[in-house]
């Protein structure tokens, strides 16, 4: 009788490397949506309307319960600005972007001098057109 001697195989199974990768895309699905960057702003409530689809995504200046100033541009989007250096960036971004709208995210805490210091800097210091408030809608 002859030993049952069996050839080691040289093949390498991949069905558990892509179980693996399959289960990790999932998870990042998943997980991804919920990540949100920036700044945390509690908004007030008001009755209002989202924002057209086919437009271009407005740049986001925020101001957070202390009063500083952030924009949803660049690297450091979660760094306080000067109000000048807001400015800065916004007359940067219009050159290449000439018909930029602008979203202001304001805290509901924070003073409405603060609000409206912004908005006259982008009207009138940059000529921004369409400077626009976000709120929450009401529930």
């Amino acid at each position: 009788m002859k030993p049952n001697r069996r050839k080691p195989m040289a093949e390498i199974n991949v069905v558990p490397y892509i179980d693996v990768m399959l289960v990790l895309l999932v998870i990042f699905m998943i997980t991804a949506p919920l990540i949100t960057a920036g700044v945390t702003v509690d908004l007030p409530q008001a009755a209002s309307e989202p924002l057209p689809a086919d437009e271009e995504p407005p740049l986001i200046a925020s101001i957070d319960a202390s009063g500083n100033y952030y924009l949803s541009l660049g690297e450091n989007r979660d760094q306080a600005l000067e109000p000048q250096e807001l400015v800065a960036l916004v007359e940067k971004y219009k050159e290449t972007h000439p018909k930029v709208s602008i979203m202001i995210n304001g805290d509901k805490n924070v003073a409405y001098d603060k609000v409206i210091r912004l908005m006259v800097l982008l009207q009138q210091e940059v000529g921004i057109e369409s400077v626009g408030l976000m709120t929450e809608p009401l529930e």
